[in-house]
């Protein structure tokens, strides 16, 4: 029972990306002025950290992920 796997092994481990929310005043002043009043936007990055995409909701994130054959998780 507590034989070590390796999850990284699995397939399509590198399809995975990671939703997560971020605050509108922890961006750069130019992004935020681009944000029309938004206080909240989810971030998509991939295993490594790297942003890949910033959105205005949890769920147009999830749908852009997918669209590009990604399988999104939420992050908190």
């Amino acid at each position: 029972m507590n034989t070590k796997f390796d999850f990284n092994s699995l397939p399509g481990q590198d399809r995975i990306v990671y939703v997560r929310p971020v605050a509108a005043e922890d961006l750069p002043e130019e992004v935020q002025s681009q944000l029309d009043g938004l206080e909240m936007l989810y971030a998509v990055h991939n295993a490594d950290g790297e942003r890949l995409a910033l959105v205005k909701d949890r769920k147009l994130a999830f749908i852009l992920a997918r669209q590009n054959d990604l399988a999104p998780v939420t992050v908190h």
